[in-house]
């Protein structure tokens, strides 16, 4: 069958078609995406304004009328960090669900982070051996831990790129008192959460999904996005500490002209970085591998996990 994955996250809203069945590797099928970055417009109050529903309104019907022109038989739509912490949240779900007909599933950050490890999971295998799984959004970063599809321990903490270059990073090139403390904060968060993963010992194999890690394997010299899905790709904890301070003193524009980054996400790329460095280094990881599936794919396989053969 044909299904419709719709991701309102913190940056972009992401309709993903796959073909897939129960026991069967789901196959892009086609992709629908729009930058609304949702988390940049909160208010003040915590709230997502009258111009930022009306947005993602807009966009999730230009969405599910992608989703129809590709045959798609089911969409499963779901939220992350910017609309599950909006103070306005249930306005804006009762609104989409008014004026689109789509309920929106707004997930928990530890859902977050366990979707996303049964996606790694599913793709490196048993043999990968203990997994740790990390993955930087634009509002969160989500850490799991674990030798099956179910992680021991799963966490999400509000170090998203996006959230951070908006709250500690504003100027252009930022100003490096800005990095500092953004750095400080940054790894104290991480380390709070170190001591509920170590329990479990050290993990046989790192990965990590995300924008933000696939273009920082990117400019570190990993393989294009072109190349395909199966190329190994690799970051290493001494390539991102030699491009840390490179990427603090540029501007977005000269970030953008990087290899793999983005108009979009050049912005915030550097708070990325100094969030997967600091991950990189509290958990004691010299290299990780960069993983294809993530979020997304997690939603769908444990819908065709609970669908009959």
């Amino acid at each position: 069958m044909r299904l419709g994955v719709l991701d309102v996250g913190s940056n972009t809203v992401h309709l993903l078609v796959v073909d897939a069945h129960p026991g069967a590797r789901p196959l892009p099928a086609h992709s629908h995406k729009e930058e609304l970055r949702l988390a940049q417009l909160l208010d003040d109050k915590g709230a997502i304004g009258t111009d930022g529903v009306d947005r993602l309104v807009g966009v999730i019907h230009e969405a599910l009328q992608a989703a129809e022109d590709k045959g798609v038989e089911e969409v499963l739509p779901f939220a992350t960090s910017a609309v599950r912490e909006a103070v306005n949240a249930d306005e804006v779900l009762a609104r989409v669900k008014d004026e689109t007909g789509v309920e929106l599933q707004v997930l928990a950050g530890d859902d977050e982070a366990r979707l996303t490890f049964l996606a790694a999971r599913r793709w490196f295998g048993w043999s990968a051996g203990k997994l740790l799984v990390l993955d930087i959004g634009g509002g969160s970063l989500e850490i799991a831990y674990g030798i099956d599809e179910e992680p021991d321990a799963a966490v999400s903490l509000p170090l998203g790129a996006g959230r951070l270059t908006a709250g500690w990073l504003p100027g252009d090139p930022p100003d490096p008192e800005d990095i500092r403390a953004l750095r400080r904060h940054a790894r104290a968060e991480i380390a709070r959460t170190v001591g509920e993963f170590s329990r479990f010992g050290p993990p046989d194999h790192v990965v990590a999904t995300s924008k933000t890690f696939r273009q920082l394997a990117r400019i570190a010299g990993a393989a294009r996005s072109a190349e395909g899905l199966y190329v190994q790709r690799e970051l290493k904890r001494e390539s991102l500490e030699a491009w840390v301070p490179q990427l603090a003193g540029m501007t977005a524009a000269q970030r953008a002209e990087l290899p793999g980054v983005s108009d979009g996400r050049a912005g915030q790329l550097l708070a990325g970085a100094l969030v997967a460095e600091g991950a990189m280094d509290l958990f004691g990881v010299e290299t990780l591998e960069i993983c294809p599936w993530a979020l997304r794919e997690g939603v769908i396989l444990r819908k065709l996990d609970h669908m009959t053969p």
